[in-house]
């Protein structure tokens, strides 16, 4: 797949990213309906199928957001789906699409959440990652296209070594396991997959200064193109352990050169915040800061 990308200088290039042959598939990779994998969670007036159950709209308006997840849960693998966000002003909102293994203080969490922007500012991504309860892992990144004006594939893949977020087949962030170092890592709770479109104006939008603008409601979020791939919980007791399932084979232990290339391009070029150089928050950076890719 070739994927075109362009710098903060607005010059194009090209990267080509290598798809990789799966091993081992214990759920087969499709883009499933709706209700094939996932429910309705709160405000179900807000969210409409369209397009067959193939794809949802969200809405948030003054009196409800709205939020789906999966119907199981899942230990290692790979989600995706394909996302358009709020067009013009929609500051103040938050659309999130995420993994968490909901067993409260001890939680793990992987997150996606897309910071809303007053109508001519670039859409921030902000990912963080929770293990075993602890969180503040917060990193921020400015998307290099506009995604609410078509969709955009947005991933997670997690395997024993390595946690990667990625957006159209770009990654733009990886967590390493590095229980070595004592840091910890979701290796043994089975996550859901949750997506939610609300309000946040205390926070969202350059740290809660601009305000959500309800005379623009109501605002609109589409899904479509779910895709899980991973060893259900309960399901295979093998399944979380198994060396063949594709995730775990060799070309995900670490970035491809390719992979790693763009990556740096997206850190040179669009990150923002990265809670590894706050020095306010952590005078001393924490451990896996200093891991690599």
């Amino acid at each position: 797949m070739v994927v075109s990308l362009f710098s903060s200088r607005n010059v194009f290039f090209t990267i080509s990213i290598c798809l990789f042959a799966a091993l081992y598939r214990p759920v087969s990779s499709r883009p499933a309906k709706f209700e094939d994998d996932f429910r309705i969670a709160w405000s179900d007036a807000h969210i409409t199928q369209i397009d067959g159950g193939r794809a949802i709209q969200l809405k948030l308006d003054p009196s409800s957001g709205c939020g789906f997840a999966s119907k199981k849960q899942y230990l290692f693998g790979r989600v995706s789906m394909k996302i358009k966000l709020i067009p013009g002003d929609s500051a103040g909102t938050v659309a999130a699409f995420y993994m968490n293994s909901d067993t409260n203080s001890v939680r793990d969490e992987l997150d996606f959440e897309f910071l809303g922007n007053r109508s001519g500012q670039p859409y921030t991504v902000q990912t963080n990652v929770f293990a075993h309860g602890k969180g503040d892992r917060e990193q921020r990144v400015n998307l290099w296209f506009d995604p609410s004006r078509d969709f955009h594939e947005y991933a997670i893949s997690w395997n024993h070594l390595r946690i990667v977020f990625y957006v159209d087949n770009v990654p733009i962030r990886v967590y390493k396991n590095n229980e070595a170092r004592k840091v910890p890592y979701p290796r043994f709770q089975p996550m859901g997959i949750y997506s939610t479109l609300w309000e946040a104006d205390d926070w969202a939008t350059r740290g809660g200064i601009e305000k959500i603008n309800w005379s623009g409601a109501p605002f609109y979020a589409y899904y479509k193109d779910f895709d899980i791939e991973g060893c259900p919980v309960p399901g295979p007791t093998y399944c979380p352990s198994n060396p063949k399932n594709w995730w775990e084979g060799s070309a995900y232990h670490q970035l491809s050169p390719v992979e790693a290339q763009s990556y740096r391009w997206v850190r040179v070029n669009h990150m923002v915040y990265d809670y590894c150089t706050d020095k306010s928050r952590f005078p001393v950076p924490p451990p896996e800061c200093s891991a690599g890719i």
